[in-house]
């Protein structure tokens, strides 16, 4: 047999191997998708989640990524041409915010683009600048800022995934922003608006007020905050008073009816009549609705435009008059609605106008006081506020012209259609459909798509201007195809110049953005080249898998789903594969504003990305995983099995290559081809967890038969191997080496899409090309019949380990000899361990083994040769210790291997 290959290290290390097989990776272009000569089903495509490129990742987008990355190194190797493709998605609200605290900077549009303009913090961060003291900056000026700023979060966002490994193909990366996505966004959109799917409309808009900005139902939050009930005497004609209790009395001058339960029978002699307000002297109608809650204060309550979205349903349905008085800077407008007539009402009126709502409220309720129209004290209470999820400000409900998509909320068919194509989709795991399903069923409202912000995807439509210069909204002016994409505040329409902006007669440009989720909601469009590239969209489109964390199926697994049945007809994917939070070790889930965020750098650096991969291979998709920074437990196992693997495969290879080849024949040994039928057993099953998404059980049936190969099998062969025994052959010695090189080349493909680099390594010390583009591993390929006994492997296994645990009570070295021992058990267990009999005396050094039946198995009467400490230190005479190892069969007390715990009795 020849010798060990040169190019095995004498001391294998992990240290360096991101480098030198990242490096490799790239130069030999491994994961470059190929598509000549490429079909549909030829392909696994990945519309892989774009990661917000606004400040840093965290240990959670390693864990969900890692995940993603081991399916497709997975199909790589199973013969797929893998579309692998990265995105970077760089616009909207949250790289706004980080512009603004990295160079003190805000958006102001009115100003004039500064050529020459130097960012006040270029290069910090800003924190010390209040938002007050920020510098008001052009729009064009602030979208070059986040232009910039984003392409070096980009540059350390694939530094990062290239560390960890991903086989990502890096010329296939697209950005939000790019001039190619805000292309295929708004052409899109314009086919939205074409077909009737989209709509502008002025209607109740939650609106934040720090933001300054509409946000959609998907980007709501509920959120515990304190408050109080007021209770307040509105006035019938007849001079009673009707009390309604109300946590925003600061709405008063905007109440339009009061309303009940049309069951409530304390108020259904007050329907249809009217009451008047407090302070305001308004006439408003009292009114019957199923939604009023009898239980809840006193049981009536004020409609008012509008202090929530219940309030907006009332007005609705109840065909109310809309007498919204809230700015959109979060202060009371300064002209009062018009039904305010009265000297009283407008007198009070003017004492609100241009307050805060807290202002507000606290001046209402003063004037409640005074007039005697506040009912004994507030009754302070905790319940939940609607909030921006981004937002640090309860949201207000404004009335704003907007743009809508058509999402089911108001159309069954559709909703129906939405379902129908979920219910087509496989989910992984499969109890995450129901979050799907469950928010389609509960849609309210059309999605509203349009955002008040200046870093996004713009609009691409103008208005016509009439003869006073006003806006006819009812007469869009789209975009020509040709001229996307386009920014419609500084472009020109077609038919028109530009001296005609903003002038009678004229145009004038949409200025908001879409919200980032309409470009978000196209990642398969984006990076399979929709209406750009045909040929390639064809071969990846619908994709196979879309991967994503269980918080965004109501965001964007969602909008995904409906812009592909809007434009397509069919799901954008095949499957769905959710993963799990990553939460702190008291079980929370992190996240920036809990300040529990870990960021996966330095914990790459210390442990490597093989550790790291293995940590989050271990957990289930849509299973928490918890990680402790302090005390990473699973990834020092990893770190530990990675390198075993190194070691493994160079014990192995050190036995040099067996003379005439390593064909399956040559494997005769009864326990050489019990552990490869153990193996064909692992690859099966590996391969079917891994072709139901199922990484964790695909790596824990092969770390396990790793362990028991390295800690066992190798140990029980390698006597025979080395061929040091005198009575070993060299049919026995080239069964056991060609066995193990068999092993070792199945094993380290099977570990391959979990510890990339170590099997890197490993493999190329004997093999050539690639390990990553290398076949996926078949059980028929280690060459033994499914008729092989594999159960030979375990008995020899568990005695082994008694053999050690006997040496181990005895207090003698593993090296010691035993001069006999016998195993006893069921007469078809001992004539199958006669098969290892010899390995079991090379590797327990037993000079005499003998077998008997009996109805249990284990090994008994192990003599082994003890000197025991007489009266004095100097007086030691030989004796034997005779021990007697009993095989534990039972589960609860089971001896795993490697361990060296059994049940033991020592006789002297």
């Amino acid at each position: 047999m020849s010798t060990m290959p040169a190019n095995i290290p004498d001391k294998p290390a992990l240290e360096g191997l991101e480098t030198k097989w990242g490096d490799t990776w790239e130069a030999e272009g491994v994961y470059r998708f190929d598509r000549d000569g490429a079909t549909r089903a030829d392909v696994y495509s990945v519309d892989t989640p774009p990661p917000t490129a606004s400040g840093s990742l965290h240990i959670g987008h390693v864990f969900s990524y890692t995940h993603t990355d081991i399916v497709s190194r997975f199909k790589r190797m199973r013969g797929k041409r893998v579309f692998y493709p990265m995105g970077w998605d760089d616009n909207g609200l949250p790289t706004e915010r980080r512009v603004q605290n990295y160079y003190g900077v805000r958006c102001d549009p009115s100003l004039p683009y500064d050529p020459d303009f130097t960012p006040p913090h270029s290069g910090g961060e800003g924190k010390s600048v209040r938002a007050a003291d920020q510098q008001p900056i052009s729009r064009r000026n602030f979208i070059e800022l986040c232009e910039e700023l984003t392409l070096e979060d980009e540059k350390a966002f694939e530094t990062l995934w290239r560390h960890l490994g991903l086989s990502v193909d890096w010329t296939q990366t697209y950005r939000t922003i790019g001039d190619d996505a805000r292309a295929a966004s708004q052409l899109a959109f314009l086919r939205n608006i074409e077909r009737g799917e989209a709509y502008q409309a002025l209607a109740p808009t939650l609106w934040d007020v720090t933001f300054r900005t509409a946000v959609a139902q998907a980007e709501l939050e509920d959120r515990e905050q304190p408050s109080a009930y007021h209770r307040i005497a509105f006035h019938r004609p007849d001079g009673e008073d009707v009390l309604i209790e109300t946590t925003r009395p600061e709405l008063l001058p905007a109440c339009v009816a009061l309303v009940a339960h049309p069951d409530d029978e304390r108020y259904q002699p007050l329907f249809g009549s009217t009451v008047t307000t407090p302070l305001f002297g308004v006439e408003v109608p009292v009114l019957a609705h199923p939604l009023a809650q009898p239980d809840k204060g006193s049981g009536i309550a004020m409609i008012c435009t509008f202090g929530d979205v219940t309030d907006v349903v009332w007005w609705r349905e109840l065909k109310l008059p809309n007498r919204t008085i809230m700015g959109q800077d979060g202060r009371i407008v300064s002209t009062p609605p018009e039904a305010i007539t009265t000297e009283g009402g407008l007198a009070a009126y003017d004492e609100l106008a241009g307050k805060t709502v807290f202002s507000a409220k606290k001046a209402v309720v003063e004037m409640l006081a005074d007039s005697g129209e506040l009912i004994g004290d507030p009754k302070p209470i905790q319940h939940p506020v609607k909030f921006f999820e981004k937002g640090d400000k309860p949201l207000e409900i404004v009335s704003t012209r907007q743009w809508y998509v058509r999402n089911g909320a108001n159309d069954e068919t559709l909703r129906a259609k939405l379902i129908e194509l979920g219910r087509g989709m496989r989910f992984h795991p499969e109890f995450m459909r129901v979050r799907y399903e469950n928010w389609v069923e509960g849609l309210t409202g059309d999605w509203l798509i349009s955002r008040q912000r200046f870093f996004g995807v713009p609009i691409p439509v103008w208005y016509p201007l009439d003869v006073d210069g006003n806006p006819d909204h009812d007469r869009v002016i789209t975009a020509e195809r040709s001229q996307l994409p386009v920014d419609p505040s500084t472009d020109v329409p077609e038919g028109y110049t530009a001296e005609q902006r903003g002038v009678p007669g004229g145009f004038v440009g949409e200025h908001d953005v879409m919200d980032t989720w309409m470009t978000s909601s196209l990642t398969p469009q984006l990076a399979g080249g929709w209406e750009r590239d045909p040929e390639l969209f064809d071969l990846v489109f619908p994709f196979d898998t879309r991967p994503q964390g269980q918080d965004i199926i109501r965001t964007w697994l969602f909008s995904t789903l409906l812009r592909s049945e809007l434009e397509f007809g069919v799901a954008p994917w095949a499957n769905a594969t959710i993963s799990g939070f990553i939460v702190d070790p008291d079980r929370k889930k992190m996240s920036k504003s809990k300040g529990n965020v870990v960021t996966p750098a330095d914990v790459l650096e210390k442990h490597g990305s093989d550790a790291v991969r293995y940590w989050a291979a271990s957990s289930r998709l849509g299973t928490d995983a918890a990680f402790d920074p302090q005390n990473p437990t699973q990834i020092k196992i990893g770190r530990r099995l990675a390198i075993k693997v190194l070691n493994a495969t160079k014990l192995v290879l050190g036995f040099g290559e067996p003379d005439g080849g390593d064909d399956a024949s040559a494997v005769t040994n009864p326990l050489d081809r019990a552990m490869l039928r153990r193996l064909a057993t692992v690859v099966d099953e590996a391969t079917g967890a891994l072709e139901a998404f199922n990484h964790a059980r695909a790596l824990e049936v092969t770390e396990s038969f790793f362990w028991t190969f390295c800690d066992d099998y190798l140990e029980l062969v390698k006597e025979r191997a080395y061929g040091e025994d005198a009575d070993t052959d060299g049919e026995g010695r080239r069964s056991a080496v060609v066995a193990m090189r068999r092993a070792v080349r199945v094993l380290l493909r099977l570990f391959a899409p979990v510890i990339p680099f170590a099997t890197a390594e490993a493999w190329s010390w004997s093999e050539s090309g690639s390990i990553h583009t290398a076949p996926w591993p078949l059980a028929a390929e280690l060459g033994v019949p499914e008729s092989t006994d594999a159960g030979l492997l375990d008995l020899a296994s568990r005695a082994l380990t008694s053999i050690r645990g006997a040496k181990t009570a005895a207090k003698a070295s593993q090296k010691t000899p035993v001069e006999r021992a016998t195993i006893a058990g069921p007469a078809t267990e001992i004539e199958a361990l006669r098969g290892a009999a010899d390995d079991l005396r090379a590797v327990g050094r037993i000079a005499e083994l003998t077998f008997v039946e009996a109805d249990d198995l284990e090994v008994r009467d192990i003599v082994l040769p003890v000197a025991l400490d007489c009266s004095s230190r100097t007086s030691r005479a030989p004796t034997v210790a005779t021990v007697g190892a009993r095989l534990v069969r039972d589960a609860s007390t089971r001896v795993e291997p490697g361990d060296a715990r059994s049940r033991t009795q020592t006789r002297v």
